[in-house]
């Protein structure tokens, strides 16, 4: 099982989507996922991004709620942003 850290801009992001409990109950879905080590479902598109974003992945919550996440193959699963394209790639 990997251990599950949050960047200081993903706290603010969470506090962001608090009263919106469909998109954090399937956020919490694809967490426990990577906590477990086991893949994401293609239907949530995972890919690894390009540019500001190299060397983190992406995947679709839901149709325009992603979560970025950093996982270098160790024990630890770093979790960088959530939110919609606008607010991730301004």
């Amino acid at each position: 099982m990997k251990v599950i850290r949050y960047s200081t801009q993903y706290k603010k992001d969470i506090k962001r989507y608090a009263n919106q409990q469909e998109k954090l109950d399937a956020l919490f879905k694809i967490i426990k996922l990577l906590e477990k080590g086991e893949n994401i479902p293609a239907e949530n598109l995972p890919h690894p991004l390009r540019g500001n974003y190299k060397g983190c992945w992406e995947c679709h919550i839901l149709s325009d709620f992603l979560l970025i996440w950093i996982d270098d193959r160790t024990d630890t699963i770093w979790l960088e942003r959530i939110g919609s394209h606008s607010e991730l790639f301004k």
